[in-house]
């Protein structure tokens, strides 16, 4: 048999922990402090854990794709939180629509481009 797989939780660094902390509490992640250096930031089944570490060609190279329900919904949300208002370096880029379904774009700040989409059904 082979077992379920439950979750993935990549780790991201941060290039200003508490500020990166403080960007992803007001995107609605809830912060379980694990160690002094290290966070895990969950919202419903989602995850990923922060560091305190930054490595400039590894953060400027990750990429994380979360998938949402409505990407428009999302992108509303988005656009309520005035995260480009609080946080320098943050940008948003709006829903597009592509073949496969939709998405939009944020960079946090330091400069992880997340990736909210969601699939066309087949």
């Amino acid at each position: 048999m082979i077992p379920k797989l439950k979750s993935i939780r990549p780790f991201i660094g941060a290039q200003n922990f508490e500020i990166s902390r403080n960007f992803y509490r007001d995107m609605g992640f809830q912060e379980v402090v694990l160690e002094s250096k290290l966070s895990l930031f969950t919202r419903e089944e989602i995850g990923f854990y922060l560091q305190d570490y930054y490595a400039k060609d590894w953060v400027d190279n990750t990429m994380i794709f979360m998938e949402v329900a409505n990407t428009d919904e999302f992108w509303k949300e988005l656009l309520s939180l005035e995260l480009t208002k609080k946080y320098e370096n943050v940008r948003l880029t709006p829903v597009r629509t592509m073949d496969w379904g939709k998405e939009c774009f944020v960079h946090d700040p330091s400069g992880i481009l997340w990736h909210f989409g969601e699939f066309f059904k087949k």
